[in-house]
């Protein structure tokens, strides 16, 4: 079956979500029959240009799948119909659609006179296609000048209006252009919760905004798995490589056209001193572009070998280019959104995007005043390969809005309401009035089992799996990707939208990078594993790891009683002995991420021997695998079990038996505590005297039973001045999972060059 983003008949989201799909349309029939309206919703989408209509082609296709609820008249304008911009409205038309109407709308000179002129020649032939096809909604995108008229007829014409991609916020006339489509429009499908904000900031009726991501996102996640080798090589050339080529796509800033023209030449210098092979698209019709395709035939870039100068590449194809090039570099708005979900380094140029949101893939040259500052940030990005982000979708925008237009109420007036200041905390509600849950999916990797779990803004764990942890490598990734696939799904039906994935693991690890360098004995062939690479290749998602002892810090700062503290520090007993610093509100690595390493201070010159190959450390004494070691001694000496205890054969005798031993009044079983416990309150007075924290968390299972002693060793041993620290047993249950989320839910990132 030929590939497209939903094709007719059986589209790519049917699949995965037939049963919400039927379950919806028994719903909706309910609604219809109760309302007493049966009548199809008669939805008009018009688009204007290329860009465009790789965003309403998954709404396009997802109504035409539905024909006992909705009709589709499909309108078609702005440069679709011009041959210098190619001719787009036979991709269309290629895909099954019939045009009810061709409106030429574009006035030639792409100057700014041209295009106030396209406006208003749009504003003169739009009232007698909406008069002959009277559609019950207009579903417009974006922000370029002739979606204004077309929301400006609408409005004028009491249609109503759903506008995709309103509150977003990146720079030039555009904007302005978006936020006046925003006033016009009835309905709101934005693509993330910062748009979603500023819709609500713009008084809009929060009833009427759907936080559904990007729809073209519902064709990006699913796209990398092609053959696409053939279309760079017919696109690119016989000779080229995945990765190891650039596509460009500029346009013109239409508020300061003389300084986006100027570097336009800069970038394709910089482009010709790189010596890379190089896909330029030419830019959109906006004042300037007939410029900018001057600069480009002035240095002979049709002609040049190493460039293919192009007016237009199909969707489907061109979203394989941009996920196997080597970098994207330019102003256009799919640099900054779409390439995102591939983790494509990107080159974003000048102030046209300045304000989207952005993964840390991409690399902004505000002032991209000279060639070598484009050179270099080329020589920066080129050949990398980011975490694919989602912050514009996450693959089921489509579902959402169907749903969204078949709840809409053509009874209800049509008068648009505004929510003026001061703005509701509660923020906009899906069709249900049930928020999705922000939330992240997180990974405990420990020396016994392997924990996935969905955990909440607000640290509820709202479903965990268990498994037992292999012990091979292979089997380990396999079963990490198997539980978080079914995780990521699993959240889908309990309405949490998945954010990203954080790792908790034990031994060293480089977070920058995503790699565990150097594991603990008890987890076998887990040394220089890069566990983000084949993560978020598999989810599509943003992925954080970092050290078991660290995460229970991070879980401490949002959770638990770190919250709001500047330094404190956090000890987990439990297998092994680890922690985490919090200094001035932040987590300390340590130049080679050793920092934090508190089960190997050493408190005795000639104590027993540690895992680590010294002796003497904390988890020599205080450790889990310490008080087996102690417990399987005594045992063995037939001094270990007093009246009212037992041990089955088939059980291994471990600490818990030590404990319950000291309970019950075994003298040597509490002198092994004592002893345990004193090594450990040595270890906090080490850790008093060096860091001077305001708290220190004990954590894990043995943290209640060495709490007392610790403190006892605090008093006899502490400087007066650090006796005052307080020490506290956490009471957070699986602090190594809200760790690991915590790193998903925190993170922000800008980066400036």
């Amino acid at each position: 079956m030929e590939t497209r983003m939903y094709p007719s008949g059986e589209s790519s989201y049917l699949g995965p979500h037939e049963l919400y799909f039927k379950n919806l349309s028994k719903q909706t029939k309910k609604l219809m029959e109760k309302n007493g309206n049966n009548r199809k919703l008669r939805v008009c989408v018009a688009t204007c240009n290329r860009a465009d209509y790789s965003k309403l082609a998954p709404i396009m296709f997802g109504i035409k799948t539905e024909p006992e609820f909705f009709e589709l008249d499909v309108v078609v304008l702005g440069s679709h119909l011009i041959d210098d911009y190619g001719n787009t409205y036979r991709m269309i038309e290629q895909d099954d659609f019939d045009i009810n109407t061709r409106l030429h709308t574009i006035v030639r000179g792409e100057d700014e006179a041209a295009m106030v002129e396209s406006v208003g020649l749009a504003l003169v032939k739009l009232p007698d296609v909406l008069n002959r096809l009277k559609p019950d909604i207009m579903i417009v995108h974006g922000d370029r000048f002739d979606a204004l008229a077309l929301a400006t007829s609408a409005a004028l014409m009491n249609i109503r209006i759903l506008h995709i991609e309103g509150g977003e916020v990146s720079g030039t006339i555009d904007d302005s252009i978006r936020h006046a489509i925003t006033k016009l429009a009835h309905y709101h499908v934005c693509c993330t919760r910062s748009a979603e904000q500023h819709l609500i900031s713009m008084c809009e009726d929060h009833d009427r905004i759907l936080l559904a991501g990007c729809p073209s996102y519902d064709k990006l996640l699913s796209a990398k798995n092609k053959d696409y080798m053939s279309i760079i090589r017919m696109w690119l050339g016989d000779d080229v490589k995945s990765k190891d080529y650039i596509v460009a796509l500029q346009h013109p800033v239409t508020t300061d056209i003389k300084h986006s023209i100027k570097m336009f030449e800069l970038t394709l210098d910089a482009l010709i001193s790189f010596n890379k092979r190089t896909l330029v698209l030419f830019p959109n019709i906006d004042a300037g572009s007939k410029e900018m395709v001057r600069v480009m035939r002035k240095k002979g870039i049709e002609h040049h070998p190493n460039f293919r100068a192009v007016k237009h590449v199909p969707f489907d194809q061109f979203i394989q280019l941009v996920a196997h090039a080597g970098c994207m570099i330019g102003n256009s708005s799919c640099g900054v959104r779409e390439v995102g979900a591939f983790g494509t380094p990107v080159i974003n140029l000048g102030t046209r995007q300045i304000g989207r949101e952005t993964g840390e893939n991409v690399l902004h040259v505000r002032d991209a005043d000279t060639q070598d500052k484009i050179l270099q940030a080329l020589h920066l990005q080129f050949g990398k390969q980011y975490p694919c982000s989602k912050i514009y979708g996450d693959g089921n925008a489509v579902p959402r809005i169907l749903k969204f237009l078949k709840s809409i109420d053509l009874q209800e007036p049509l008068q648009k309401k505004f929510c003026f200041p001061p703005v509701k905390e509660n923020i906009s509600q899906d069709i249900d009035h049930i928020l999705e849950t922000l939330s992240a999916l997180a990974v405990d990797l420990g020396g016994t089992n392997l924990r996935v779990a969905i955990v909440s803004m607000k640290g509820e764990i709202v479903k965990k799996y268990t498994q037992f942890n292999p012990k091979t490598y292979e089997e380990r990734i396999n079963l990490i990707l198997q539980m978080c696939v079914e995780a990521a799904a699993e959240a889908v039906k309990l309405n949490c939208r998945i954010l990203g994935v954080g790792i908790s693991t034990g031994g060293r690890v480089n977070p920058r990078e995503g790699i565990v360098l150097h594991s603990t004995k008890l987890i076998q062939e887990w040394n220089s594993v890069d566990l983000r690479t084949p993560l978020s290749d598999t989810l599509h998602l943003p992925v954080w790891v970092d050290n078991d002892g660290n995460c229970a810090a991070l879980a401490e700062r949002k959770f638990g009683q770190g919250k709001g503290l500047e330094n404190f520090v956090t000890l987990i007993t439990g297998t092994g002995i680890g922690g985490g610093i919090i200094h001035q509100h932040e987590l300390i690595h340590g130049s080679s991420f050793c920092a934090a390493e508190l089960g190997h201070l050493v408190v005795s010159l000639n104590g027993p021997d540690c895992s680590c190959g010294s002796h003497g450390c904390i988890e020599a004494y205080a450790s889990g695998m310490a008080l087996q070691r102690e417990a399987k001694k005594l045992h063995d000496e037939d001094l270990l079990l007093v009246e009212g205890m037992s041990v089955p054969k088939d059980e291994a005798v471990g600490a818990l038996h030590l404990i319950q031993a000291a309970k019950l009044g075994n003298a040597k079983a509490q002198s092994i505590l004592r002893t345990a416990g004193t090594a450990l309150g040595l270890g906090v007075v080490n850790i008093l005297h060096t860091m001077n924290p305001s708290l220190v968390i004990l954590s894990g299972v043995l943290a209640s039973h060495y709490i007392h002693i610790v403190k006892d060793v605090i008093r006899q041993q502490a400087l007066s001045s650090v006796q005052d620290v307080d020490v506290v047993v956490s009471d957070l249950v699986d602090p190594a999972l809200l760790g690991a989320a915590s790193m998903v839910l925190d993170y922000t990132t800008r980066r400036i060059y």
